[in-house]
């Protein structure tokens, strides 16, 4: 989803895709703004994560299926959307024009003049758009009935439905928020660092798997705090050693393993028998 997103955003925005592929040399006839082709990507990608979950999840939950299951569906379909975006569009980067955000200077300074701290202006975007989104996600899980009710499905689905809860729609909800959200990341990143080809997601998936375990399941205070965690320590990686950086990532989720399994922020299941 978070590959997927970048790439409708691209498309949206009228970009040629490249000399492979199905589409090579192909681009839509309309070209949308920055702005208005991440919303729409952001809600493509969304219904694609609704369609994902009727065709290779519900038919799991249905049956009872054991949850190892769901991960291997889940992995199976993100190999399919990686090898048909690499059929269609090409394995090859695909850089965001220099104008994405339109006049605004290419970086801000935070300093003063003798002493400059740039930061460039898509970081900043990231930034604050992180910020916006963290807030309307926080206050729609804790204090809506939507919420509220999400959070009953995800603890105890027989429960819920049991009070009247239509789980399955909101199941169905959680993977448009849930896959919203991705393509919207995905965009911001790709228009950071470029769409560097199908694969271009796993990287930041699997250190966001990091970052989740880090914080804690089901914690969004902990996952914030997870990813601060992650990139201060990766910041502070020498130089010479920037190759390694992953490698912290995933060390940090190993002694978190170890350590405190339940996460920073995250509180320990007590399984009643």
């Amino acid at each position: 989803m978070f590959t997927l997103g970048a790439y409708f955003t691209y498309a949206l925005m009228g970009e040629a895709f490249g000399f492979n592929g199905l589409l090579a040399n192909a681009k839509i006839p309309i070209q949308l703004p920055f702005f208005w082709a991440l919303l729409f990507s952001s809600i493509l990608t969304g219904l694609v994560g609704v369609a994902i979950e009727r065709l290779a999840f519900r038919p799991l939950r249905r049956q009872g299926a054991e949850s190892l299951l769901t991960v291997v569906s889940s992995l199976g379909v993100a190999f399919i959307i990686v090898n048909l975006i690499q059929y269609l569009v090409g394995a090859e980067n695909y850089p965001f024009p220099a104008n994405t955000y339109g006049n605004l200077p290419a970086a801000i300074n935070f300093g003063s003049i003798e002493k400059p701290i740039p930061i460039r202006t898509v970081q900043v975007a990231i930034f604050g758009v992180s910020i916006f989104v963290l807030g309307i996600l926080t206050y729609f899980i804790n204090f809506t009935k939507f919420g509220k009710a999400m959070k009953a499905v995800a603890e105890d689905p027989v429960t819920a439905s049991l009070l009247g809860i239509n789980t399955d729609g909101f199941i169905v909800l959680t993977f448009f928020i849930s896959s919203f959200l991705a393509g919207l990341a995905g965009t911001l990143v790709g228009s950071s660092v470029g769409i560097a080809g199908p694969y271009f997601g796993i990287a930041f998936g699997l250190k966001g798997l990091a970052v989740i375990v880090l914080g804690g399941l089901g914690s969004i205070p902990g996952a914030v705090l997870g990813g601060l965690v992650i990139g201060i320590i990766e910041a502070f990686v020498p130089g010479e050693f920037s190759a390694y950086r992953d490698a912290i990532a995933f060390g940090i989720l190993f002694v978190m393993l170890l350590v405190r399994p339940q996460g920073l922020l995250g509180r320990q299941f007590i399984q009643k028998v």
